[in-house]
């Protein structure tokens, strides 16, 4: 096959298109559509902050548009997905258990998700945190009171949760189901009953699926993106070795020294983005941890977007604000929105909404975001809009107006 060369927009849009990103749905969402977008993204990354809504709704929202936040934790229960460490925390298809396999059998090469020292030094109390759940069934950190004196948080854990996650991460436990967004943990063998290591696929066959998972679901990939997919460690199978097995397709980007690399499954995916016919319609808001911008070098090379989450920051420092949402826009990534939704209220709050610089604002471009953040207003169930700040000056009464255009035309269709 004759190596392509396409443009850097032509190269956003095969990306998008493999990540479900391209164009919005034409039919409501269904809830088998949840596992089949982890499917197509290979993972969906796991966190807890909830100034908006969580993180891995928020990054369904942005694919499936409306859909009931409770059909992500049905689908964990149900056995469809397990969680272990991926790109980082994540819900993983549970076909996919056997990859991940190896990690749990080495938790030590895991870093700070593991803690020999803890087994070694704290072992009859992580065998009777095991044992509790052996004889009393799925457990919750809660379950077990607290009585080292300590407040909770992150980094101070009581002494049963640091249990409970190493088991974790060494694989004798899984999450059963989640209530509440709370894990709760059971032995591996009840959760996956029919497992054996015997189906452990081996560690070289393991190392080429991930890559070719990875470069799948970014749909083109630079070989220096590929490893931080899935977080592989070295040694790292080089792509060109599967380019010569026909496993990957070697193509480029204009200006750009280097190949890309196309899964065999994206071909015409590849050929439409070459003829400039893979157009990206869609404007939506995404989550910090979706993985079309997880990646700060790719969300950079590939979009021009400089972006870094601030929570972890202090206040004084912080430039755009706590919990900023990538604006995507036609293919573009053209500002971020720092959001926090009332529900109490039904407010959604712009606590600051920043434009790229050189953004081309048009009433079309203001419609367009007007209409993303209405809906995802809509679908906290906050739908009154308030702006604190925008920038570019000028941009606010725009957006202002559009906004209350969109409330004018849904009531005029209700009471139609």
């Amino acid at each position: 096959m004759t190596e392509l060369i396409i443009s850097l927009a032509a190269a956003r849009a095969l990306h998008l298109a493999a990540q479900g990103l391209l164009q919005p749905r034409r039919r409501k969402a269904r809830q088998a559509d949840v596992v089949d977008a982890i499917r197509q993204m290979g993972v969906l990354q796991i966190d807890t902050i909830h100034v908006v809504a969580r993180s891995p709704y928020l990054v369904l929202w942005s694919r499936l548009g409306d859909y009931p936040q409770p059909w992500l934790e049905q689908a964990l229960a149900a056995g469809q997905l397990f969680e272990y460490w991926a790109h980082e925390a994540c819900f993983v298809p549970i076909e996919d258990y056997g990859l991940y396999r190896h990690r749990m059998l080495d938790p030590a090469a895991m870093g700070w998700k593991y803690s020999e020292t803890w087994m070694r030094e704290r072992r009859a109390e992580v065998d009777a945190v095991l044992d509790h759940i052996r004889v009393n069934g799925p457990t919750r950190s809660s379950d077990f009171e607290r009585t080292d004196g300590q407040s909770g948080g992150w980094w101070s854990w009581k002494p049963e949760k640091r249990s409970l996650e190493v088991l974790f991460t060494a694989g004798a436990l899984m999450i059963a189901e989640r209530q509440n967004f709370q894990r709760i943990y059971d032995l591996a063998e009840r959760v996956l009953p029919g497992w054996d290591d015997s189906r452990m696929p081996h560690m070289d066959d393991t190392r080429r699926t991930l890559v070719l998972k990875a470069v799948k679901a970014m749909g083109c990939a630079r070989a220096g993106w590929i490893s931080d997919y899935f977080r592989t460690k070295p040694p790292r199978l080089d792509p060109e070795e599967l380019v010569g097995q026909g496993a990957l397709l070697r193509a480029w980007v204009d200006d750009w020294d280097d190949p890309i690399y196309v899964h065999p499954d994206h071909a015409e995916l590849l050929a439409a983005a070459a003829a400039g016919t893979l157009a990206p319609t869609l404007t939506t808001i995404l989550s910090p941890f979706d993985p079309v911008v997880w990646d700060r070098r790719r969300a950079l090379e590939l979009f021009g977007f400089d972006y870094r989450l601030e929570c972890y920051t202090p206040a004084e420092k912080r430039r755009y604000g706590y919990f900023t949402l990538p604006i995507l826009r036609r293919g573009a990534l053209v500002g971020r929105v720092d959001a926090k939704a009332h529900r109490r209220g039904g407010v959604f709050e712009l606590k600051s909404l920043v434009l790229e610089p050189g953004a081309r604002i048009s009433d079309r471009f203001v419609r367009d975001i007007a209409g993303a953040l209405q809906r995802l207003a809509n679908w906290h169930e906050c739908p009154d809009i308030q702006i604190v700040h925008a920038a570019p000056e000028g941009f606010a009464p725009l957006l202002r107006a559009a906004l209350d255009l969109n409330t004018k035309d849904t009531k005029e269709m209700e009471a139609a």
